[in-house]
């Protein structure tokens, strides 16, 4: 029988999870104190802890701090209010398995339990591995390349995809600047049966008009002037397996044809070829910019909207995401922090408040740069308010994120971005939540001048 310590002050609240988890096959034991759990540690033979954070001594970091100092390898997991979750994330970069917020769901607790106490048996419980990661008992960065999130909406989205990614459906993603999109497409790629083959991303925003059939169906060489040798284009690259295209919506309309052929025949040529080429693609696209304005403009086709469109996915602002902002906050900490080689342990108290409240225009984009600046700036062990000044001068833009259907609501936001920028283009996108090409593309369509 595997054995539990509950360290809890709120005495009705700790009987309660003793009560369930001994009707779950555990031996309970319990302390109300962190100098009250060192003595049943001592004394007892403890297979798991699960305290809270806040205790009227210390608090539940102490306990592992003090565990560390004694190398005991006891796995620890930590019971949190929403309000002190950068402190449970601080307790899991010091060597917590694993935290849980309260009100406590029962089911996800007692599989929490369950992993730390396997991963315990083989030798992998977090103490041990984290305690050797560095001589100041400093956790290493995660090895994941992205956060996915906890929030509600967070949860919708990685559903949908875990649905669609098995299916052969094109995906279309919908999103602001800087949410993920790209992240979400690669994660849709690796769970997919494609997952062995390649996955190749096209900027179609970046790519100049006369060079667009080139990157996507390649040429021969002496196609055109300066087509010095043969060229594989995208779709061969990607063939058999995925080929994402990011703001689809910057295609010009001669290539939207062509690219809806491809995708319908499964075949493209290459420029200056009489010879077709067979190919199997799954396609990805993704956009920042209303589909079906463009197609009412007469910009962007609609057969070719219907073939990329059979199952839309939705990109969250971070400021739809409140629950998320400090678990991203970590995360770009710990990247900055393996990135430069520092050992910042996270955020005061203020500069929490400071993120939370602040409304992420370039969401996730932003917050990684201010991060990293942070970062650099920090001269302590935690990043404080001084190296967040920018977060502080919140805009008076009355709109951020995802871009108008009203066009002239749009083109005065815009004037007024560059306004309150004094003309500064890449300021200007950020507090509207697009990217600066689309920013410069909007301006030419409004006629907007260059010089307000």
């Amino acid at each position: 029988m595997k054995s539990i310590l509950i360290v809890e002050d709120d005495i009705t609240y700790g009987i309660m999870l003793k009560t369930w988890l001994t009707k779950k096959g555990f031996q309970i034991y319990s302390a109300s104190s962190v100098a009250r759990a060192q003595k049943v540690i001592d004394a007892e033979t403890i297979d798991l802890i699960l305290s809270d954070l806040r205790l009227p001594d210390h608090d539940g970091i102490d306990i592992l701090r003090w565990l560390i100092k004694r190398e005991r390898m006891i796995p620890l997991i930590i019971m949190t209010g929403y309000a002190d979750i950068q402190s449970a994330v601080q307790a899991m970069k010091l060597g917590a398995c694993d935290y849980v917020p309260k009100p406590i769901n029962p089911d996800e607790l007692l599989k929490k339990i369950e992993d730390a106490l396997k991963k315990s048996e083989s030798g992998d419980a977090p103490l041990a591995s984290r305690q050797k990661a560095s001589s100041d008992g400093m956790a290493s960065a995660s090895p994941s390349d992205f956060l996915e999130g906890e929030s509600d909406s967070a949860k919708q989205l990685y559903n949908y995809v875990r649905l669609v990614a098995p299916t052969t459906m094109s995906v279309l993603i919908n999103g602001a600047s800087g949410t993920g999109k790209e992240y979400v497409a690669h994660r849709i790629h690796q769970l997919s049966k494609r997952a062995d083959k390649p996955f190749v991303a096209i900027d179609c925003g970046a790519i100049p008009k006369e060079l667009a059939a080139s990157e996507f169906f390649g040429h021969v060489k002496g196609a055109f002037t300066g087509a010095l040798t043969d060229k594989r284009g995208a779709f061969v690259e990607a063939n058999g397996g995925t080929i994402f295209l990011d703001e689809i919506g910057n295609l010009s309309y001669e290539i939207q044809i062509q690219l809806l052929r491809a995708l319908q025949e499964r075949k493209i040529r290459p420029i200056g070829s009489n010879k077709e080429i067979q190919v199997d693609v799954r396609l990805i696209s993704a956009t920042n910019e209303d589909l079906e304005q463009q197609i009412g403009k007469g910009t962007f086709r609609e057969d070719l909207y219907h073939r990329i469109n059979e199952f839309t996915l939705y990109m969250p602002l971070l400021k739809e995401r409140k629950e998320d902002i400090l678990l991203f906050a970590n995360f770009f900490l710990d990247k900055a922090n393996q990135e430069m080689g520092k050992h910042l342990i996270g955020f005061d108290e203020q500069a929490c408040k400071t993120m939370e409240a602040y409304h992420w225009p370039g969401n996730l984009r932003q917050m990684k740069n201010t991060i990293r600046r942070a970062t650099l700036l920090a001269t302590g062990n935690f990043i404080t308010i001084n190296e967040l000044a920018d977060l502080q001068q919140s805009p008076t833009l009355p709109v951020a994120g995802m871009p108008l259907r009203d066009e002239e609501a749009e083109k005065r936001h815009i004037i007024e971005a560059l306004r309150q920028t004094g003309n500064n283009k890449s300021r200007a996108a950020q507090l509207l939540g697009i990217d600066r090409k689309t920013l410069y593309n909007k301006l030419k369509l409004y006629g907007i001048s260059d010089t307000l």
